[in-house]
């Protein structure tokens, strides 16, 4: 009885299991929504407009940075309190 039940447990899973997981996950990636052109030409212009505004940015932090030397990029325009409360202790 056991020699009949393994190869048919085997045989089972090959032909009838895998082709049945593979056959599944098929059909859900070809029902996954697609990329249109109307997504790519939308996402290819907020890329470009995210390039126009950081030359613009870049533009203006040199401009600045000429104006005032001691002005870094990416420095905070109010200075924080923490310092204050450092020297009181």
């Amino acid at each position: 009885m056991e020699d009949v039940l393994i190869p048919a447990i085997v045989c089972g899973i090959l032909f009838i299991g895998m082709p049945w997981v593979i056959l599944h996950y098929v059909t859900k990636w070809k029902q996954a929504p697609k990329i249109t052109t109307e997504d790519e030409n939308l996402l290819d212009e907020l890329h470009y407009l995210a390039r126009r505004l950081e030359d613009r940015l870049n533009t203006v932090e040199r401009i600045v940075a000429a104006d005032h030397p001691d002005w870094r990029p990416g420095m905070p325009s109010v200075q924080s309190t923490d310092t204050d409360l450092s020297r009181s202790n």
